[in-house]
């Protein structure tokens, strides 16, 4: 075997000038932290200790002093990418004039069940590329910039050990199978490559343990076979068989990426500030966990079989909340503490000169009522399913409903955050009423013991009378956002969701034609709200269309063929972004948006259990192949 020829060099350019399109990036993760790669083989984010830290590289939100990664060919190139099926190992393929590579990239993870008998780094991402065919130069550039590219790092050699990079109280470690050139706090290098030719590299981060630094040897490709062999036996333990099924575990896989093992949390996305409009201001801090997402969450963990992951969220709430029971913040970070307040980075230029880059997020301060009925509505789901309420657990939810019955006809800022101002939201009255109604249910089934029921019962039903009486637009003949309003929001489909009002009612369908007019695109997609300036559609509210299709507000063909016309927004990899540019099919916003994968599993979970005649709706008793593990012989 040709050993690679190294040409060093002393100059380390900034990547490309043209950014790459948000949806040319993939993601690799080991649930504590994650890190975007582009089509071309460059890592332009990556948080280290876990996904809310500062980045060492930002190159996604400025090219010229974000940092980066950058492994690719010096000729112009074909590229071709794939997870390896059920994965996140993300494989790039380079093909040139004069040959192939194919580049793996994995962020190992040590799974619940491996029994490891050698020490492994605490962070790590592995990058290994082999010449397939014929021969091809490959440059590596590696230029990190530490505290979101505000700060340029020292780049020190250590013999055979690799280069270090000290930050704060942490330690970077970079060790490469080829000589790299060190000026200027980068470090570069030319190769070229021949068949069977490989390159191997490991980056590493340790804080607060010794540096554990593993050879560049075969050893190295075991534990990316590892990696693969751990994340495909999660995605395959998934009950799911209905159709779509590579879609559902992609967004699966997702899920799991973007949760933080240590606690159970799920944050939305692993980055902060991609745009939700190009060169606008809806820049936002995604790397929290939202309460809001809850409810669809837990139940797209259950009835895909996923009882620990929903087990470790139900608990991650409760325990996030402790210190503010029975009040609720809207978002938490990865270890229940409050977000980070929002201060913007100036020095930043912003993704596409999308300005301002904003870290930590203001909505922590908002009050949302409909918070408190996504997490009942999760808790009960977690019940109904099989899963056991202890003593404590029950207190908190009593203590939740306490507080929904004394606060839930206060105006809020509702579902999307509009820095506007509060309102009555519709939504908002939606989730106070569901969480009563789960709580009712709860006691009627023995699952909840010392609740006032009886005072819940009461709110219950003033708060069904008054969506009915003062959200219903008679006029316009359609549910609207706010009380006694004439606007309308795609959250209005989920009334059917939380089982509300059916979704083939008159009214239903009626508040359905009104949105698909006023908020849809002749492509299927949905604006979630009405805008002067409009942003992209939100991705999530077409997957709501599609469930409420499923659910009997259309036929099975509807729900199915929009579901099927939604797959061509995703990249190819399978990933979906929060927005969806109506003109072009890009995606916008932060990426890869987790509630936008779980309103692909929501949906393909409802169109199955129509196509076989099962219950649809998550407050209602599951499938028996959803149930708890000591009652599926699990």
């Amino acid at each position: 075997m040709d050993q690679p020829q190294a040409s060093p060099s002393n100059a380390v350019h900034p990547p490309a000038i043209h950014w790459p399109g948000i949806q040319d990036y993939g993601i690799i993760g080991d649930c504590r932290s994650g890190a975007l790669v582009s089509r071309d083989g460059s890592i332009d984010w990556l948080c280290w200790p876990r996904f809310d830290k500062p980045s060492i590289f930002a190159a996604l939100l400025d090219r010229e002093r974000g940092g980066f990664w950058r492994i690719s060919t010096v000729a112009p190139a074909t590229i071709e990418r794939q997870y390896v099926p059920d994965s996140n190992v993300l494989e790039t393929r380079f093909i040139t004039h004069s040959g192939s590579a194919i580049l793996t990239d994995v962020m190992p993870g040590v799974a619940h069940d491996s029994h490891q008998d050698a020490f492994m780094p605490d962070h790590e991402i592995i990058r290994k590329v082999t010449c397939v065919s014929g021969e091809l130069e490959l440059a590596i550039q590696f230029s990190p910039r530490a505290d979101y590219g505000k700060r340029e790092v020292e780049i020190r050699e250590f013999g055979k050990l690799g280069l270090k990079i000290v930050v704060g109280n942490g330690a970077y470690w970079l060790r490469s199978s080829v000589a790299l050139a060190i000026a200027n706090g980068a470090a570069q290098a030319r190769v070229v490559l021949r068949a069977g030719g490989t390159l191997r590299f490991s980056f590493s981060y340790s804080e607060e343990a010794p540096a554990v630094l593993r050879p560049l040897d075969s050893s190295l490709d075991d534990r990316i076979d590892q990696s693969v062999s751990n994340w495909q036996r999660w995605g395959r333990h998934a009950v799911y068989d209905g159709a779509y099924r590579n879609e559902v575990i992609r967004s699966a896989l997702v899920l799991k990426l973007l949760s933080y093992a240590p606690s159970g949390a799920i944050i939305a996305a692993a980055t902060t500030s991609v745009p939700e409009r190009l060169g606008g201001d809806l820049n936002w801090d995604y790397r929290f966990c939202w309460l809001r997402d809850a409810s669809l969450t837990m139940r797209a963990l259950l009835e895909l079989g996923y009882w620990d992951e929903a087990e470790d969220f139900l608990d991650w709430m409760l325990q996030a909340t402790r210190l503010t029971q029975p009040e609720l913040r809207i978002l938490y970070s990865v270890y229940g503490e409050k977000a980070a307040p929002e201060r913007e980075l100036d020095y930043l230029t912003g993704y596409r000169g999308s300005r301002p880059v904003r870290i930590g997020n203001a909505a922590r301060d908002q009050l949302q009522l409909d918070v408190y009925g996504e997490v009942v509505d999760a808790a009960a789901q977690f019940a109904f399913h099989g899963g056991h309420l202890d003593r404590e657990m029950q207190k908190v939810l009593i203590g939740f409903g306490n507080y929904v019955t004394k606060n839930w006809n206060r105006p809020d800022e509702g579902i999307w955050e509009p820095r506007s101002g509060r309102e009555n939201h519709t939504h908002s009255r939606l989730l106070c009423w569901t969480a009563l109604d789960r709580l009712i249910t709860l006691c009627d089934r023995g699952m909840l013991r010392g609740a006032p029921i009886e005072r819940y019962k009461e709110n219950c039903n003033s708060i069904r009378r008054e969506i009915e009486e003062r959200a219903w637009n008679r006029q316009l003949q359609t549910y609207v956002s706010v009380l006694d309003g004439d606007e309308l929001d795609s959250s209005l489909l989920l009334l059917s969701w939380y089982g509300f009002e059916k979704a083939g009612s008159a009214r239903m369908r009626s508040t359905y034609e009104a949105i698909r007019k006023q908020l849809g695109t002749h492509d299927g997609l949905l604006f979630r709200y009405q805008k002067a300036n409009p942003e992209g559609t939100f991705a999530i509210c077409s997957f709501w269309e599609a469930e409420f299709l499923a659910m009997g507000g259309g036929s099975l063909d509807d729900a199915r063929q929009l579901f099927q016309q939604l797959m061509k927004y995703r990249n190819d990899l399978g990933l979906y972004g929060e927005e969806i540019d109506p003109s072009t099919g890009s995606a916008l916003g932060n990426f890869p948006q987790a509630f936008t994968h779980v309103g692909l599993i929501g949906a393909a979970l409802s169109i199955s259990q129509r196509e076989k005649g099962e219950q649809q709706l998550a407050h209602r008793a599951p499938a028996a192949t959803a149930q708890a593990p000591s009652e599926a012989g699990s």
